[in-house]
């Protein structure tokens, strides 16, 4: 790498091959800090999401977000207890939905995909900016599409917690042995020659 990390990334992800830092600085911390985040750093972030590759250019990707104490404060009942115990601390939550149909009345078999890479691109872009962001499938889907009015033919994905970082001891005991970047599988897991097998 021609890129210093930073030393508690450095500990634990090392790639096997060259890529740009970003990928191994993007991690999901816990701990925000109590700053909000103007409203140009934060658009940046949807901005990049805008730009995420889409099947048939449908983009059906959408993204419900909650910057008031008021908007966060609808979010808080349908996320899980153990969530809400952290995330409550951040200034901005999002939550991740995307359009199920194509313009014909047919099903979209690429939106879940595409709205992964549109949050893939908005948490890269968060990084960039300095700010930390965290995903999170620990929630009711069916109470937040109540409570956010989101329509049957839209499938709900993650909430996500947006802010800057916090220091560890903010949190929790419990949370902070895992305040750490975690590492991943090697690429002979995941990457097969010509026909699937079993890792």
């Amino acid at each position: 790498m021609t890129h210093s990390l930073p030393a508690e990334v450095e500990d634990r992800r090392q790639p096997d091959h060259e890529i740009h830092p970003q990928f191994l600085t993007r991690w999901s911390p816990r701990s925000f800090k109590d700053q909000d985040v103007p409203e140009d750093v934060l658009l940046s972030l949807f901005e990049a999401a805008r730009w995420a590759p889409s099947g048939g250019n449908l983009q059906p990707w959408r993204y419900i977000v909650a910057r008031t104490a008021e908007e966060r404060a609808k979010f808080h009942p349908f996320i899980a207890a153990g969530n809400r115990e952290w995330c409550e601390n951040a200034p901005v939550l999002a939550v991740v939905i995307s359009y199920t149909q194509t313009a014909n009345g047919n099903l979209n078999s690429s939106h879940a995909f595409d709205a992964g890479a549109s949050w893939g691109y908005l948490a890269l872009e968060a990084a960039n900016q300095g700010l930390i962001t965290h995903a999170m499938g620990g929630f009711d889907k069916e109470a937040a599409r109540t409570t956010l009015q989101i329509p049957a033919d839209y499938d709900i994905h993650a909430v996500i917690a947006i802010g800057y970082r916090g220091p560890v001891e903010a949190l929790a005991e419990k949370f902070q042995e895992r305040e750490v970047p975690s590492s991943r599988k090697p690429l002979s897991d995941f990457v097969f020659s010509g026909e699937f097998r079993q890792s």
